[in-house]
């Protein structure tokens, strides 16, 4: 019985073995010019999963070699047409230092930074990667100020700026909407100074002193006349600043407001 179940093995054995696909005889077939051949077959098809397998098994025997320049680009473009933009950001970086006279390096070094852009995700969520991806297409710009990509950068970047610039005004937002008004102050002040050309600056601003004035009136009466002042000095910025606002009515009904407050506290004081 064990003989026969022993026959019966050996005999699949042998039909799979001889079943083996294309991809699998070479994949295990050892010879590095065969399996590179093949690498780059896959890849013009457009089988990037099979080339890059290919690939893997090959590196280290190409490495330093005059094949390896043409091998490591095709590697980098196997995981950015696989959507895997963090390792082709990485690989894409490589290849720029590795082969540093190369006439690619250029179009490799603006995929780095592309790679970067192509993670980063829509306005609600964090913005790491735009700012990774930013970084990477200002030092692209810096590298090759005469480079043909410059334009495309440019407009890369501040589609990306734009996306950070809604997130940084939405937490704001919400800040001042959870009544958390300190940290709604700071997070707008902030997003002024990061993003001086929005074109919210007096909606921001507008935001700014109400979480102001809801702060001083929510204070101990201790804090309260610092608060009040601060916030009718924020106003009169304001004022300066945006005389046709559309929110200039409700910035003058909370100065009057911090102007009957202050007074308040001056008589309370007196009483005393």
């Amino acid at each position: 019985m064990h003989r026969k179940l022993h026959i019966l093995l050996f005999g699949m054995f042998i039909l799979l073995a001889s079943c083996k696909t294309p991809y699998e005889k070479i994949r295990t077939s050892e010879d590095p010019r065969e399996i590179l051949k093949a690498a780059n077959a896959y890849y013009d098809e457009g089988d990037f999963i099979k080339a890059q397998g290919l690939y893997d098994i090959v590196i280290p025997f190409y490495r330093g070699k005059k094949e390896a320049e043409d091998l490591f680009y095709r590697y980098a473009y196997t995981y950015y047409n696989l959507d895997e933009f963090i390792l082709a950001s990485h690989y894409f970086g490589s290849y720029s230092k590795t082969f540093y006279d190369s006439p690619k390096r250029e179009e490799l070094e603006f995929m780095e930074a592309y790679a970067q852009y192509k993670l980063s995700p829509n306005s609600r969520l964090d913005q790491s990667y735009s700012q990774k991806a930013i970084e990477a297409f200002q030092r692209f710009v810096n590298t090759y100020p005469n480079s043909s990509r410059i334009s495309e950068c440019n407009n890369l970047i501040d589609e990306m700026r734009k996306k950070m610039e809604i997130k940084a005004f939405d937490q704001g937002k919400l800040y001042f909407q959870l009544e958390r008004y300190q940290a709604a102050i700071v997070s707008l002040e902030n997003m002024i100074k990061d993003f001086p050309e929005t074109k919210k600056g007096d909606e921001i601003r507008h935001l700014i002193i109400k979480s102001n004035y809801n702060l001083a009136s929510k204070s101990i009466f201790s804090k309260q006349e610092e608060r009040y002042n601060e916030t009718i000095r924020k106003v009169g910025q304001f004022k300066k600043k945006y005389n046709t606002s559309a929110y200039l009515a409700e910035v003058n009904k909370i100065e009057k407001n911090c102007l009957t407050a202050l007074k308040e506290i001056s008589d309370v004081r007196f009483k005393k």
